[in-house]
């Protein structure tokens, strides 16, 4: 995709609270409204999903972040697979940031493959003992943010296209798109991922501006 010329990509260091350094590239565009993009286990923000949705985003005339999470990427600290809770503050640690500067944040979680990571007893005590169903009972049904919206592959052999119905059925204001034969990285559908996410991102700053509207 052709890059819009009013944009610009500086590369940020946001600290969190373990005092790690995580590294990101913005893509400023001047909105107050900003995406941040957030990779999956074994990926980085290199990996091709997070840079086709920013050149998406960069198009559509919107600003976005990409990061690597601790010790992905270029950032600080050790990955472990199971760290779910890591992942977490450091998503916090970002929107902070970005909040602070008074600025609009949406997240965008991805997945991808392709790396291995050590794996402790106690990261993969963590993972076995997490059940995804159970967790999202407990989101807060008055959360800020209260808009969620899953992009699933229906050839997704890695996390069955069911989790994703199954998922819908418990998450408050969720919206889901099936990507008929995509797999779990959208081998050949990144252009169908790009549009489905930009389009639903859309929705969303339409109806903040709708809502913030006297």
């Amino acid at each position: 995709m052709a890059q819009n010329a009013s944009f610009q990509q500086q590369k940020f260091i946001i600290p969190n609270k373990y005092g790690y350094k995580l590294v990101g590239i913005l893509h400023e565009s001047g909105t107050k409204e900003i995406v941040l993009l957030c990779h999956g286990g074994r990926a980085s923000k290199e990996n091709f999903i997070m840079t086709n949705l920013a050149a998406a985003l960069e198009n559509a005339g919107i600003s976005s972040f990409r990061f690597d999470f601790t010790g992905n990427g270029e950032s600080e600290g050790s990955f472990e697979i199971g760290g779910f809770w890591r992942e977490a503050d450091d998503i916090h640690a970002v929107a902070q940031h970005f909040q602070e500067a008074n600025r609009t944040v949406i997240a965008i979680v991805g997945h991808s493959k392709g790396i291995n990571y050590r794996v402790t007893e106690e990261s993969l005590t963590d993972r076995l003992n997490i059940i995804m169903l159970e967790e999202c009972l407990h989101i807060d049904k008055k959360c800020r943010y209260d808009r969620f919206f899953t992009v699933h592959g229906s050839a997704d052999i890695q996390i069955p296209v069911v989790a994703a119905h199954e998922l819908a059925k418990i998450l408050p204001n969720h919206k889901l798109h099936i990507i008929e034969g995509a797999d779990h990285v959208y081998t050949d559908h990144q252009a169908e991922l790009a549009s489905v996410v930009l389009n639903f991102i859309k929705e969303t700053l339409k109806l903040d501006k709708l809502n913030a509207s006297p």
